[in-house]
């Protein structure tokens, strides 16, 4: 791949106010593939889990006080992910996602350094994710960022828990 094939891409925090940020397409993308992944495939929004669904239709309320990074590329969103407040100096990232046409041209690692260097300039001193066992690519570019396997904290099945210290 040249540099001429990967796409500008700007990376921002989500502005609530904004209707067209795209975040809420960016969501809905992401919770259908997770259920799909997960053998329980969703057919209509509507039937995703109600934590899922929240985040779908007010994500303004569902992520209050976390910070939501959005990768445009000119007027399209094309990548998420959600960085929660730090609790004791540790903070999670979750629901990263990006673009599928679009993948391998280092916009998820751009969303996930942003997010990193925002929690170290802010004092947080470990950041945390937990990623679907069958995400190996996933898993791959978090072990490439730094991110190691550690105990886990959510023990639902095929839920592989990472941490970093930033």
């Amino acid at each position: 791949m040249s540099t001429t094939d990967a796409p500008s891409v700007v990376v921002h925090r989500f502005d609530p106010d904004s209707p067209g940020d795209g975040v809420t397409a960016l969501l809905t993308a992401y919770h259908l593939r997770t259920e799909a992944e997960k053998g329980v495939p969703v057919d209509d929004v509507a039937a995703l889990p109600a934590r899922y669904l929240a985040e779908i239709v007010d994500p303004s309320s569902a992520f209050a006080g976390d910070t939501v990074l959005v990768a445009r590329h000119g007027n399209a969103a094309v990548g998420c992910l959600v960085v929660t407040a730090p609790v004791a100096g540790r903070a999670e990232l979750k629901r990263l996602w990006t673009d599928p046409e679009l993948r391998g041209r280092g916009m998820a690692s751009r969303l996930i350094g942003t997010a990193l260097t925002g929690l170290a300039d802010g004092g947080a001193h470990t950041a945390a994710l937990s990623v679907w066992r069958w995400r190996t690519g996933a898993i791959a570019l978090y072990e490439g960022l730094g991110f190691a396997v550690v105990d886990p904290w959510d023990e639902r099945a095929d839920l592989v828990c990472m941490e970093r210290v930033l």
